[in-house]
């Protein structure tokens, strides 16, 4: 699967996001603001997760569509990589 660049833009500002969080805990910050931040990072993996799957199971549906084949394989698959990611 080819990646938009929207995905690697989120993954740099998540990326920004846990170094803030590494500076926060360097400087003794206090524990809320930090769990705060967290929170934040763990939000935005979680909805780039999501948008990760729907991406490919439409790329993948497509395909199968295509061929003729059935989907209903690709979808549960999806559903389990979410039900993973949690």
């Amino acid at each position: 699967m080819e990646y938009d660049k929207s995905v690697v833009n989120r993954i740099k500002r998540i990326e920004g996001q846990i170094k803030g969080v590494l500076n926060m805990i360097e400087q003794n910050k206090d524990c809320r603001e930090v769990i705060t931040q967290l929170s934040a990072s763990r939000s935005a993996i979680d909805r780039t997760i999501g948008l990760i799957v729907s991406m490919n199971l439409e790329q993948c549906v497509r395909e199968n569509i295509e061929k003729g084949e059935d989907t209903k394989v690709l979808v549960k698959e999806a559903v389990d990589l979410l039900v993973k990611s949690r």
